[in-house]
């Protein structure tokens, strides 16, 4: 026998089941359950203020900032305390309204959604400390948590099959392709589902890359990109197709996609290229110094669109990929470490510039950071007018930890070398001739 198909209108329907939800919650001509209402909103406001309090008082002693199980255990207490609080509150209220043998039937209604809400926001914590501790899931805990005690809110309701007809009638045809509220929000909640899977598993990888050692890290940081990103693209077509979408109909979509990254998405995809091709042909790697017009510093993060650079002052720049393709880009550490530094010094004419270049020398080799293979050495470079010009050559093999500390710390030692020896460092200076004097005049 063929099913018949409900023919009911959408808006009839949402009416329907919002009427049976305003029955199941209250019924308007009993005034004790105005006061049952009543007692739940407040005990929800006193439950917000009594978190408020407890959650202060907690920053005020710094409670939050302590390490491993405690701190697992006030988070856990800081999301579960609203709801808890509250069910607490009704459930005493509960008993007085028994005792005076008065209706409670809103009280046992609210009371498993206060239990689903605390269980619920509770696991969906204990997924993401355990398995997806992103910083992108963290800002989407709560709408996580959110959204699934909505759909178990409707479940315990009773109108869960009655909001998904209603949101199963609500649609229009796209070709062959019939898209509903239904099919919409389905696909948004499995997106997000996947998109957290993928996210955990690429992130499970590429911790398991970064502790072998048969990888260089741009390898490395190349294979997880690309997993990352294969991982996303795939969940989002397993969701297309999971809510009965034909993927074909993409070809259309992925031709229009083509052209707006032919126009307006250019520099981006010149960036994520670029970014490809410095991860391959390892030009570029994590830990190398680098300068890049006038910024110095040392690679932190190779991004798909940019690379986090760190100066000496501890401020990240984010440098587009498409700049270091196309720039000139000085790499301190590309094939050698090792970096050499030069330091101009000056003497005066009357000074012994044998005895100046070894006490130069001296100085470098006192120096933690100078290498003695290949060791200081000392130029006289040429004859100036305020005096002779030495430069004193050294060698370091790691310059992220900065080159004007060496500089600066050697010619301090310079400095106190050439005042024990009465070795003078000479300031510019003039001679002034006077061929004649005016006549004086009476």
């Amino acid at each position: 026998m063929p099913v018949l198909k409900d023919r009911t209108p959408p808006m009839e329907k949402i009416s329907n089941w919002i009427a049976d939800l305003q029955f199941r919650l209250i019924e308007f001509n009993d005034p004790n359950n105005w006061w049952q209402l009543g007692i739940i909103l407040l005990s929800l406001a006193l439950a917000g203020l009594l978190t408020r309090l407890i959650l202060r008082i907690a920053n005020e002693h710094q409670l939050k900032e302590q390490g491993g199980f405690k701190k697992f255990t006030l988070r856990s207490i800081e999301r579960v305390l609203f709801p808890l609080s509250a069910l607490l509150l009704i459930l005493i209220a509960g008993s007085i309204f028994h005792t005076l043998k008065l209706p409670v039937n809103l009280f046992h209604l609210v009371t498993p959604l206060l239990v689903s809400y605390a269980v619920i926001r509770m696991l969906v914590y204990i997924l993401r400390k355990g398995f997806a501790q992103t910083p992108m899931l963290k800002a989407w805990e709560n709408i996580i948590s959110t959204t699934i005690w909505i759909i178990v809110a409707l479940y315990l309701l009773g109108v869960l099959p009655a909001v998904i007809n209603t949101l199963d009638s609500l649609g229009f045809k796209l070709g062959k392709v019939r898209i509903t509220a239904l099919s919409v929000i389905s696909f948004i909640l499995l997106v997000a589902l996947l998109f957290t899977l993928a996210m955990w598993l690429s992130a499970s990888i590429e911790r398991r890359m970064h502790k072998t050692s048969y990888l260089s890290p741009s390898m490395r940081v190349g294979l997880s990109k690309f997993i990352k990103f294969f991982l996303i693209g795939l969940s989002f077509f397993i969701a297309l197709d999971a809510v009965g979408i034909d993927l074909t109909a993409l070809t259309v979509f992925g031709g229009a996609l083509g052209v707006g990254l032919g126009f307006g998405l250019q520099r981006i995809a010149s960036n994520f290229i670029s970014g490809f091709l410095l991860l391959f042909d390892r030009s570029i790697k994590p830990g190398d110094v680098i300068s890049i017009g006038n910024k110095f510093g040392w690679v932190e993060e190779l991004r798909a669109r940019y690379i986090v650079v760190r100066d000496r002052d501890g401020v990240d720049t984010l440098i587009p990929n498409e700049n270091l393709i196309t720039s000139e880009v000085i790499n301190w550490s590309y094939s050698d470490r090792n970096v050499r530094l030069k330091i101009p010094v000056s003497i005066s004419y009357g000074d012994d510039p044998h005895q100046a270049l070894a006490l130069m020398i001296e100085a470098a080799r006192q120096h933690a950071r100078v290498l003695s293979n290949p060791e200081p050495v000392g130029r006289l470079m040429e004859f100036g007018d305020n005096g002779i010009a030495l430069e004193l050559r050294i060698w370091i093999n790691d310059p992220e930890k900065g080159v004007n500390n060496v500089r600066s710390d050697i010619n301090l030692a310079i400095w106190r070398a050439f005042k024990d020896n009465k070795i003078t460092i000479p300031f510019p200076q003039r001679d002034l001739h006077v061929k004649h004097l005016p006549p004086a005049q009476s």
